[in-house]
């Protein structure tokens, strides 16, 4: 018998505790949904695409990455990638990512494009730790400026620039 470790060593208790395990599952379920949800809706063509064939061709997509995530953890050593959360969690930038698209369907809903743009911008760059108020704000105008660009004047998205509906 050889003093080598061989890849046996992880057995099905040690892949359970890996977070990217966990994280592929996730993905793999989040995948499954949208693609078992997506044909509700009309696929169409690949030259004419119905509102269904992109939800269903992400979900597939989807499962196919969390499946590869989710083997991979498999694969790593006992001891290895044990936590499933960091040691230092980034709460304020979890949070503040998180909280963007919230901003943007308030003020979106409230303001129109504009604010909604600015204030998601704003808000997912304050999560950063490096991020100024300066740094933020200047990032939320330039994107703000280009979105009103694509969106508003090249793709004409029906949403109003500024609007007043408390």
């Amino acid at each position: 018998m050889t003093d080598e470790p061989t890849r046996t060593a992880v057995s099905v208790r040690n892949w359970v505790r890996k977070r990217d395990f966990y994280a592929g599952t996730l993905i793999t379920l989040i995948g499954l949904v949208a693609a078992v949800t997506g044909p509700t809706y009309r696929l169409g063509t690949l030259v004419q695409m119905g509102p269904g064939f992109m939800p269903t061709a992400l979900g597939i997509v989807l499962i196919l990455l969390g499946i590869v995530m989710a083997v991979s953890a498999m694969t790593v050593a006992a001891g290895e990638d044990e936590n499933i959360l960091p040691e230092f969690p980034q709460w304020r930038g979890w949070l503040c990512v998180l909280a963007g698209p919230v901003v943007f369907v308030i003020l979106g809903t409230v303001g129109g494009l504009i604010p909604a743009t600015f204030g998601c911008v704003f808000v997912a760059a304050w999560g950063d730790r490096a991020a100024t108020l300066k740094s933020a704000g200047v990032l939320g105008l330039v994107v703000t400026a280009f979105g009103v660009a694509v969106f508003h004047y090249l793709l004409q998205v029906p949403m109003p620039l500024l609007t007043w509906n408390p």
